[in-house]
């Protein structure tokens, strides 16, 4: 056993209590663990025990686990353990009893075993750093972007690019689309956009360490790091291995001046998994109702017209399109895109990028588009009146168009196409159907939506598309171009048929699959 006087000369030193108690005692590590556990009575666990265990780092994530030396494991009894690399650090286990809702049990590890443990998952996260010369030089010069390792992540040197690294793998095993860095007067927040809602991932204390951490989110990016008072936007590169394969993820990144400093907003795009899942893309996938899923294929398989998709940023509007090219594009057909950026690469379409720096605009490149003898075209998003009318050509000129705008519901659509100028009667004649999207949190299916590691005790995971579709008619036609109230519309539209957004997503409560609370997230009240 360890006895009081020991422990107490440990801890009159500088603070660094286990290490300075290993140091006095002078014994083995794996004796100086059977005393802690003897002492403690707390059970012991070595390395080889870990590595036969499952990690849990949907319950304890990787940054938390690497800065408080703790990782969470089940083992084969799906029993869910604690391993201390300091047992007594009496904040980390109020911190671990205050954010974890299962039961657990503690136990005692050396903690160079379980920085060996982290650094050894880190393996399949393998990523190579630009600065160091032991990578692959060759690779660097023929990708001329900056990439970071995770996987020395936990051996790091300095404590900011420690948690730099820790962070964003964390945030790529919980499947975020967005990282959030937001300064306050005590330190730093980090937040996941996970199934498009905001959730908060960790705190860090300290106004310096924010700044150094922004400071290094600025080096990655090749940001200026001595301004601090606009705007600045980069992108930095990594490059994942997983069990010898490798693939690329673009983090793209906006930093921000703000009252307590900066804060930065990463955009994580893993273009290799977006891939993969476009190759099994269909509208049956998306989660629509089997009648939604029979009129979206029958607009799609149309020769001309135009078909535009609406909803705020983030609501899938690109993906339900490309739902729709995937399972047309039979090979008989020419398709082109037009994207900003091309974000999904599809088997046998011509996808251009938008390059507004060269000239290539939506406008310039549509125009091109149409040299090309396509009899289908996408058009990412409609900004401006140039795209809007050459879009609206092109459809009444026997090509069908994909397109989308940024509209709050389907009859929006329509004031939007007036104020950019073009003509009604045009975009009427060449307007096949309006889809307004948006994207329902589903309920977990390993816990029915009570919390569980697989969610993040969030108790969703996963969304489902809801949808609007409003086919025009004849009927339709003649109330838009005599500018009827919208009114009118509304019930002429739902006589030919049209659901209202909030009815698709009631159906969803009244199925099981979701709350009240979430579609009052994402749809008005009517």
């Amino acid at each position: 056993m360890i006895t009081a006087q020991e422990l107490h000369s440990a801890r009159e030193k500088d603070g660094r209590l286990i290490e300075n108690l290993e140091e006095q005692l002078a014994v083995a590590p794996e004796e100086f663990l059977l005393r802690l556990s003897l002492t403690l009575r707390m059970p012991a666990v070595f390395l080889d025990t870990l590595r036969k265990e499952k990690p849990e780092f949907a319950l304890l994530p990787y940054a938390e686990a690497t800065r408080r030396c703790c990782v969470a494991t089940r083992d084969d009894d799906g029993d869910l353990w604690m391993a201390l690399g300091d047992p007594y650090d009496l904040d980390t286990q109020e911190w671990l009893e205050a954010r974890i809702n299962l039961p657990f049990r503690y136990r005692v590890a050396h903690r160079l075993d379980v920085q060996a443990y982290l650094s050894e998952q880190e393996e399949q996260f393998r990523a190579m750093d630009g600065v160091s010369s032991s990578f692959d030089q060759n690779l660097l010069q023929r990708d001329k972007a900056h990439e970071i390792s995770f996987e020395n992540a936990a051996e790091a040197d300095s404590p900011v690019v420690r948690l730099v690294t820790s962070t964003l793998y964390d945030a790529l095993k919980a499947g975020a689309s967005d990282v959030h860095l937001e300064s306050h007067g005590g330190g730093l927040a980090i937040k996941y956009r996970i199934d498009g809602v905001l959730t908060s991932a960790d705190s860090v204390p300290g106004v310096e360490i924010a700044e150094q951490v922004i400071s290094r989110i600025k080096v990655m990016s090749e940001l200026d790091i001595a301004e601090r008072r606009v705007p600045q936007d980069g992108r930095f590169k990594a490059r994942v291995m997983k069990g010898g394969d490798g693939r690329e993820i673009d983090f793209r990144v906006s930093v921000m001046p703000s009252v307590f400093g900066e804060d930065a907003v990463l955009r994580i795009l893993d273009r290799k998994a977006l891939t993969d899942q476009v190759s099994g893309l269909t509208l049956d996938v998306l989660g629509y109702s089997g009648e939604m899923k029979n009129q979206l294929r029958r607009l799609s398989s149309l020769p001309y017209g135009m078909i535009l998709a609406t909803g705020p940023t983030g609501s899938g509007k690109t993906t339900t399109l490309y739902a729709l090219i995937s399972e047309t594009n039979k090979g008989q057909d020419k398709f082109i895109t037009i994207e900003d950026p091309v974000e999904y690469q599809l088997p046998g379409v011509l996808q251009i990028p938008v390059n507004e720096q060269k000239g290539l605009t939506f406008a310039r490149g549509l125009r091109s588009i149409l040299r090309h003898d396509p009899d289908r075209i996408m058009v990412g998003e409609i900004r401006d009146p140039e795209t809007a009318e050459i879009a609206v050509q092109s459809a009444l000129t026997g090509h069908l168009v994909y397109t989308t705008v940024h509209a709050n519901n389907t009859l929006d659509v329509l004031g939007r196409f007036q104020h950019m100028g073009v003509d009604t009667y045009n975009f009427v004649s060449a307007l096949n159907a309006v889809l307004a999207q948006r994207l329902v949190r589903t309920f977990c299916k390993a816990c029915k939506g009570k919390g569980c590691p697989e969610c993040r005790g969030t108790g969703f995971k996963g969304r489902k598309a809801i949808g609007e579709l409003l086919v025009m008619n004849d009927e339709l036609r003649e109330l838009i171009v005599g500018r009827a109230p919208a009114r009118k519309l509304k019930e002429a539209a739902q006589a030919a048929g049209t659901i209202p957004l909030r009815d698709a997503a009631l159906a969803l409560v009244e199925s099981g699959d979701t709350t009240l609370e979430e579609i009052d997230r994402v749809t008005f009240v009517a």
